[in-house]
């Protein structure tokens, strides 16, 4: 009979493995959420600062060119100024355009130039066409024009709030379907204490004392379940960081742990409080409910 009675208390218990594994996956999907909705800012502007402007040289004159680089250089949009001769320019259109013509050609008709790459914040229509407009204002004389791909600028910016509204939406989405999902985890895992708690009470335990081992039990799980999220999301970053290097760039320590933060907050948090809620629920029920 009293092994009747063990065997019994031990099914009664609720197996928590399923429930940390569960609620760690979840919060797994909502950290690779979080990790774009905090870089995607960073992706825009890397893509931004990517887009070469090209300032083409009139003058042949070294010291006026090194002038006009060094202008160029202390403006606050600019950033990695070089000055490309006619056998680099010639060297970059052969690489973009994997073809050499100088089997067709003897001379080459590339202009000089002075490329450079705007801060992220300078590379949009109006505050390129205003860079365009000093600089020819400045060296009209030995500068003929300054090219960027103009179609792409547009394009960019254009997206990128398309992108950045769409992506809002779908992350207060997702946000509100992992939570419902943490909790319905932990309160189906309650679901075999619901005796256990209601027997409590019948013997005169108060709320906060049945609670109270509870919490902690829900307290742990969640920073178990949050400290495997975390793991398993920094490892899916760093593969996806040795498959493309460019994605180390946007790397930021304060993104790292806003993002390990959020995820023990929500994982504890909602533990706690959907282990609370159903304590809370079955002391409410009558006996015969709880069948």
């Amino acid at each position: 009979m009293p092994d009747n009675g063990k065997s019994s208390l031990k099914r009664s218990k609720p197996n928590y493995i399923y429930t940390i594994i569960g609620v760690a996956l979840v919060l797994l999907i909502m950290g690779i959420m979080g990790w774009f909705f905090l870089n995607i800012n960073a992706v825009g502007n890397n893509f931004k600062e990517d887009i070469r402007l090209s300032a083409y040289l009139r003058t042949l004159n070294k010291d006026t060119i090194s002038q006009i680089q060094r202008y160029i250089a202390s403006q606050p949009y600019s950033k990695d100024v070089i000055y490309v001769d006619k056998k680099s320019a010639k060297e970059i259109w052969n690489k973009e355009n994997n073809e050499d013509w100088a089997k067709i050609l003897d001379v080459n008709p590339l202009p000089e130039s002075i490329d450079f790459y705007a801060k992220a914040a300078y590379v949009n229509k109006d505050s390129l066409i205003k860079i365009s407009e000093d600089l020819m204002a400045a060296y009209g004389n030995q500068i003929t024009d300054l090219q960027y791909p103009q179609n792409l600028v547009t394009s960019l910016n254009e997206r990128a709030s398309k992108i950045g509204l769409i992506f809002i939406v779908v992350a207060v989405i997702l946000c509100v379907i992992v939570i419902f999902s943490i909790d319905n985890t932990i309160r189906l895992a309650m679901f075999s204490n619901r005796f256990l708690i209601k027997t409590m009470q019948m013997v005169g335990a108060t709320q906060g004392f049945i609670a109270k081992p509870l919490n902690v039990r829900a307290l742990i799980n969640g920073l178990i379940s949050s400290g495997i999220a975390i793991v398993l999301l920094f490892s899916l970053i760093g593969w996806a960081e040795s498959q493309f290097p460019q994605l180390k760039v946007i790397r930021s320590t304060q993104n790292t742990l806003l993002l390990s933060g959020g995820l023990i907050m929500l994982g504890v948090g909602i533990s706690v409080i959907s282990t609370y809620r159903s304590v809370l629920k079955y002391l409410k029920m009558k006996l015969d409910d709880l069948y």
